[in-house]
């Protein structure tokens, strides 16, 4: 592999050698040849067989989706972007020959729901792959992707299962195929001539653009040149030691336009950053978990922003913090204090390094706290603390833990249940959500700070904010990890007035209100961070606009969303790794990267 100064060459934006890999987001060809050719092919591919609407695909977290391939050269291109949308799982249908059967297949798919076959004229020359087709589309949610000309559809007579054929067999028509399934592209053409005794002149349907898609600068009016200043950036951070890695991800109009990685894991450079990585967003879980569920509730009617945290939270009631609205707690206006006590007031007798019933909430590898700590000394000191500047804008952590409280006592779930089940499985996030040790291997996720002074350990998996720790990783303000793609599905919702996928998880007007200003003594919205109108300040970045909304994450992350043009502008890091430094934010690494994207916005083609 070549090396510069920096170490690895960071990913390339526009190169077919990604193709190769999982987490694939590179076009084969740069800029207007990838505009051309995509018009080629979206003027070629057509939808049949969908009057039941199966296409593209909603409901995700009801889907266990398995794609199979056989002689199409494109099916890791196609499989690639499959994956940026939900997980699918491979299935290489050319071993299922001699001792084995397409019987064997079907077999082997029966704990799947929904099958994605891609298949050409020489695929469907075998009678038994029609067989295939046919007994499972009986009791399966089948979606064929045929490639090629009319004689494919010639073949395909007999299948009632929604088909995407398009004429043109290249990596971009791949692509094109697989965002159509679950809406990334609109298909609009119909047949021009008849195919078939079935496929005949003006047959198709047309669908919408439901979800993201993946593509080239060129495609949302930039031109991908103009923003090669963001590898200089993030080298600048990985060369001064800023952070060890990073991933960079821009969607505009709905299009992902630019998603790379830098960088390591950690300094040793063992194992490269890739598009795929898990971060801990730190104190993005404020608006990617806690403000998500409150703007839902507020949505259909359980919360109020007028009430009390008093009328939802029993024990404060006879506290100071009884007649404390919502809103104010949500604004950070409350008089909360920033944070309480963590690692400090745990007792030599409070933890063990071994787990059993009278320490069963892990902290971290051999750090098990007692039961009900948080119970018996964390919410208690937060219920006793006093209040001192009320009406006054402090940025608060307790904040977001009584919003924890407040949801889950509306709902009676607990806080990372209900974002998994509410939103982030039906969005298709694939990595987000809180505990990722017990779905992902440490490998995938990239470690924070190295602990040596309570945790004794590298923490990788587990939560770097201490006070979420404590409470086992599941916090209102901290305890999120995701990739990039991930938050870029979430916060694409947002900007889409909370629509996504043909689902409405929030009326528009719910979005409106969460993220405009909404105080006089501050630039935050409900749970969101905001453009700073103090010039000077250049927050979150020199030109982003007024209407810009989104967070930060003390581990180095950032989310922004600027509504005025069409942006979604995200950056992920582990600045605290392997120990707490400023160096990410005294060289304005992650506002210097978003101005390149507004520049390049500005200069156009």
């Amino acid at each position: 592999m070549i090396k510069n100064k920096w170490g690895r060459v960071p990913l390339v934006l526009l190169g077919f050698a990604l193709f190769n890999t999982a987490c694939a987001q590179n076009p084969p060809l740069t800029g207007q040849a990838f505009i051309a050719e995509e018009r080629l092919v979206g003027n070629s591919t057509v939808l049949l067989n969908n009057a039941s609407y199966l296409v593209p695909l909603q409901k995700l977290e009801e889907l266990k989706i398995a794609s199979v391939h056989f002689s199409n050269q494109y099916a890791t291109v196609f499989d690639s972007l499959l994956n940026k949308y939900n997980k699918v799982d491979p299935f290489d249908g050319n071993t299922y020959s001699g001792n084995k059967t397409l019987a064997n297949l079907t077999s082997d798919l029966k704990f799947y729901n929904t099958i994605i076959v891609q298949v050409n004229d020489a695929d469907l020359s075998n009678p038994d792959l029609i067989d295939f087709i046919s007994s499972n589309q009986k009791n399966k949610n089948v979606i064929v992707a045929a490639f090629g000309n009319g004689s494919v559809l010639g073949k395909l007579d007999v299948v009632n299962a929604p088909v995407i054929w398009t004429e043109r067999v290249s990596q971009v028509s791949a692509m094109y195929s697989a965002e159509a399934i679950f809406g990334g592209i609109a298909i609009s053409q119909k047949l021009t001539k008849n195919y078939s005794p079935v496929y005949k002149t003006g047959m198709g349907f047309i669908t919408d653009r439901t979800r993201l898609q993946y593509t080239v600068p060129e495609e949302a009016g930039i031109n991908a040149a103009n923003l090669q200043g963001i590898d200089n950036i993030a080298q600048e951070a990985i060369r001064e030691h800023a952070t060890p890695g990073c991933v960079v991800l821009v969607a505009k109009d709905g299009k992902v336009i630019f998603n790379k990685a830098y960088g390591y894991h950690t300094y040793d450079n063992a194992i490269p950053d890739k598009l795929t990585d898990i971060f801990d967003l730190a104190s993005m879980t404020k608006v990617s978990a806690t403000t998500m569920e409150a703007m839902q509730l507020t949505d259909q009617g359980k919360l109020s922003l007028e009430k009390t945290l008093g009328d939802y939270i029993p024990l404060a009631r006879k506290s100071n913090k009884n007649d404390i609205q919502i809103r104010e707690v949500l604004l950070h206006q409350a008089g909360l204090i920033p944070d309480i006590q963590s690692f400090e007031k745990v007792k030599p007798t409070d933890h063990s390094t071994d787990s059993s019933a009278a320490y069963p909430t892990k902290v971290s590898d051999h750090y098990y706290l007692r039961k009900d700590y948080y119970k018996d000394v964390m919410f208690p000191e937060m219920l006793s603390s006093p209040l001192k500047t009320r009406g006054q804008y402090v940025y608060s952590d307790v904040s977001m833990l009584f919003m924890q409280e407040v949801v889950e006592n509306i709902t009676a779930v607990p806080l990372n249940i209900y974002v998994q089940q509410h939103f982030y499985t039906p969005l298709g996030m694939q990595t987000a959500g809180f505990l990722p040790l017990y779905r992902f291997t440490p490998d995938r996720i990239i470690p924070t700070e190295n602990d040596k002074e309570y945790r004794m350990s590298l923490l990788d998996g587990y939560v770097h904010d201490p006070t979420s720790a404590l409470l086992g990783g599941v916090a209102g303000h901290a305890g999120l990890f995701a990739s990039a793609n991930d938050v870029a599905i979430l916060y694409q919702m947002v900007l889409n007035k909370g629509s996504y996928g043909g689902t409405q998880y929030f009326k528009p007007e719910v979005v409106d209100l969460f993220t405009s200003k909404q105080s006089p003594v501050s630039r935050r919205g409900l749970g969101f961070d905001r453009w700073d109108p103090i010039a000077d300040r250049h927050y979150p970045s020199k030109l982003a606009s007024d209407q810009t909304y989104g967070h930060t994450g003390f581990t180095g992350t950032c989310i922004w969303v600027d509504p005025k043009y069409n942006l979604v502008y995200i950056f992920l890091s582990n600045r605290v790794n392997p120990s707490v430094g400023s160096k990410l934010g005294s060289l304005n690494i992650r506002p210097r990267i978003q101005d390149v994207v507004y520049e390049a916005i500005a200069k156009g083609l």
